[in-house]
């Protein structure tokens, strides 16, 4: 074994290539020769443009770049392969004033049920700080008035830079990221808003909402791409209303809504099921 070598007791293949016949044979034969014991295995062909995605778990003692190796002579040229620990993932959380999507994160991570740890949470405001400080999480207050864009995301990149964290959470972060600060993380930022309401913008979109009469309530979660509210969705979910709504109502169960769909779409990541294949995603 080399000095480089390092075991994996508990990994997550996941793999994205150009299809070819025999490939889930051949991958599984790698497996059952280097010891591991496959646990679950999800696979999906886009048959439009032919294109294999796996996503393998298992379990054993085994040297990851000796399978890494193994398993690269067996893919086609174009292919992905990432090989990660079934282990928490570090997040940082980006907060302006709405306590709901945060709060219910940090009531998940309080428990156990969130699989991260939450490092830190930043904001533009420093209404949030008490909450952050009921659950020890580090607060850092960014203000953005007064000073240039850049200059602000400079500064969210110092603390960033800090934890080196796998995801940003825009839990109802009210502040557009420009496409170079987005591009230091390439769908690793992930954004809830309400689907719902393309049409009505401004100060009280609920209040418009109600004066039109909508009848549904959605919420999506996505990555964050150089395009505002365009990147690839991972989850989105709806409620019924009806007329007996006001739009206080409507706005409560649009925040019900938003962290349910957020939360889910954490996990999704946390776990990861998901594969982001050209603007959409292949969930697993």
């Amino acid at each position: 074994m080399s000095d480089n070598s390092k075991q994996i007791p508990q990994s997550i293949i996941l793999i994205s290539t150009p299809d070819k016949k025999g490939l889930v044979y051949h991958i599984s034969s790698v497996l059952y020769e280097l010891g591991l014991n496959i646990e679950r295995n999800d696979e999906y062909v886009d048959k439009e443009n032919e294109f294999f995605f796996m996503r393998t778990q298992v379990s054993g003692e085994s040297d990851e770049y000796i399978l890494r190796d193994k398993i690269k002579k067996i893919l086609p040229p174009h292919s992905t392969l990432k090989i990660q620990p079934v282990a928490k993932k570090n997040i940082i959380i980006f907060c302006t004033k709405e306590n709901h999507c945060i709060g219910d994160l940090l009531l998940r991570h309080d428990s156990g049920e969130l699989n991260a740890h939450i490092q830190a949470i930043v904001s533009n405001h420093n209404i949030l700080e008490s909450l952050a400080q009921k659950f020890n999480i580090p607060f850092f207050y960014i203000p953005a008035e007064n000073i240039e864009r850049n200059t602000h995301e400079k500064k969210l990149l110092e603390v960033i830079t800090q934890f080196n964290p796998s995801y940003i959470i825009l839990a109802k972060y009210m502040r557009i990221l420009t496409s170079d600060f987005v591009s230091h993380f390439e769908n690793k930022i992930i954004n809830i808003h309400h689907s719902f309401l393309p049409a009505f913008i401004g100060a009280n979109p609920y209040k418009q909402a109600y004066q039109r009469g909508v009848k549904l309530i959605g919420a999506t979660a996505h990555f964050v791409n150089e395009n505002l509210d365009e990147g690839p969705i991972i989850t989105q979910d709806i409620i019924h209303i009806n007329h007996s709504y006001s739009w206080q109502d409507m706005q409560k169960a649009g925040r019900d809504i938003e962290k349910v769909v957020l939360s889910r779409a954490l996990n999704l990541a946390l776990e990861d099921r998901i594969f982001v294949y050209g603007n959409k995603t292949i969930i697993f």
